[in-house]
């Protein structure tokens, strides 16, 4: 079993680093390489500026090429509550967001021909006890009512004709979305940026960015120093370099995947028909989803602790386990992948982009940051351009979250209240 993303150790090779120094100066400096940042530099590159996009690791080394793959419409939370909580025009207006951020995925996939395995499959969530399809009729009402009448509820009658396992209760469907292989979209995306005349410094972490005096930026990386006439930060939950502003206000809960052996077209025909994206009702819940080469990549909330190697083999294990409740036919699955990766979670889970100290900002997608990151690069080109309003996150504030100090000493915690919380929901 490999502890490495699966995502990431089958993608082609990116070629188009900068191998010198990062120097000099440029019209945007872009901090993280990962889908916000690589979307923003292939946006401002078409607007004719130039752009130099610094990251500490490997295009695409963090939540872009570390995630299930999955790049489906729908709040990170449940609607109704949402709704309950936001009022129903703001919550409408959250929903339609990320259905956008799904065209902008595969308008950018179109324009610049990028080859990563996309599938418009749709996203069933699945009801893992019965009073939980109760819940997801009525939200599937409220949904079908306010912004998409093409979701559908389906019920334990019809469930088997959509997956091969006795767990579930039925499910709510919603086909506005897909998925993809993340590494090849990740270099695609890298590819196309510099085709637009972006500089990307790879293993090149950020330690400083000084204000100057006539009003640029002087952005420091462990590969030289580069003047900035704007600079935006897309690092998601680094927990490194000066973003502790940033730190304060998410709490990066580590997120765990494995990835079968190929299992045979025959086997994902009989669990897995539709071969759509899945995510359980669950607090803790599992996320999973087939691949081309009929593997399936089951992840979840295994352990509330940072990815590690070669403490991931822990969480590899507790998820095999899931695995084998889902479809006890897998016992013997062998798995040849395992890795982790931070999710950027906000207290709300909703994401924030804007401006804070003259800098420019998106980040917190929390668990559904694949399109909404592909969108809000393309997004903040627009307000880095001056247009303000297109940011659909420009009126949320953003608090940090009491008592933490930038260390998520509460995961633990956090954690155990879930599991208990999960019995009784």
């Amino acid at each position: 079993m490999k502890l490495e993303s699966y995502w990431l150790d089958t993608a082609p090779r990116f070629l188009g680093a900068q191998e010198g120094p990062a120097e000099g100066r440029t019209d945007v400096a872009v901090i993280g390489a990962g889908f916000t940042g690589l979307s923003a530099a292939l946006a401002l590159g078409k607007r004719g500026a130039s752009v130099t996009v610094l990251d500490a690791g490997p295009i695409g080394g963090g939540a872009s090429g570390r995630n299930g793959g999955h790049c489906n419409t729908g709040v990170a939370q449940d609607y109704a509550a949402l709704s309950a909580q936001l009022g129903a025009e703001r919550a409408r207006d959250c929903y339609r967001a990320y259905a956008s951020a799904v065209d902008t995925v595969e308008r950018v996939i179109r324009e610049e021909q990028i080859d990563c395995d996309y599938s418009r499959r749709g996203k069933l969530k699945l009801a893992a006890k019965p009073h939980h399809l109760a819940h997801l009729e009525a939200t599937a009402a409220l949904i079908a009512r306010d912004v998409d009448p093409d979701v559908q509820l389906i019920g334990r009658a019809d469930i088997g004709d959509e997956i091969g396992s006795d767990a579930f209760y039925g499910g709510l469907l919603q086909r506005h979305g897909g998925q993809m292989h993340m590494g090849k979209f990740a270099v695609g995306l890298a590819n196309a940026a510099v085709r637009q005349g972006a500089r990307i410094h790879e293993h090149a972490p950020v330690s400083q960015i000084v204000k100057q005096g006539d009003g640029t930026y002087r952005v420091v990386s462990e590969r030289g120093d580069v003047i900035a006439s704007q600079v935006l930060v897309a690092t998601g939950p680094s927990r490194h370099g000066p973003f502790g502003w940033y730190r304060r206000r998410m709490a990066p809960v580590g997120s765990f995947i494995i990835v079968t052996e190929p299992l045979g077209s025959d086997t994902l025909d009989r669990l897995l028909p539709k071969r759509r994206a899945y995510v359980t009702s669950r607090l803790m819940h599992n996320y999973f989803r087939t691949t081309p080469d009929h593997r399936l990549v089951l992840g979840g909330r295994a352990r509330f602790t940072a990815s590690e190697q070669p403490s991931d083999a822990r969480s590899g294990r507790i998820l095999q386990a899931n695995l084998v409740q889902l479809f006890p036919s897998l016992a013997q699955a062998r798995i040849d992948y395992c890795w982790g990766g931070l999710v950027d979670i906000t207290a709300d889970r909703l994401p924030r982009a804007g401006q804070h100290d003259g800098i420019y900002f998106s980040m917190g997608y929390s668990g559904h940051g694949t399109q909404m990151a592909t969108h809000m690069g393309q997004i903040m080109a627009d307000v880095m351009n001056g247009d303000t309003t297109a940011n659909p996150w420009r009126d949320f504030d953003w608090p940090a979250i009491p008592g933490h100090t930038g260390k998520p000493w509460f995961l633990p915690l956090v954690g155990a209240y879930f599991r208990i919380k999960d019995v009784f929901y």
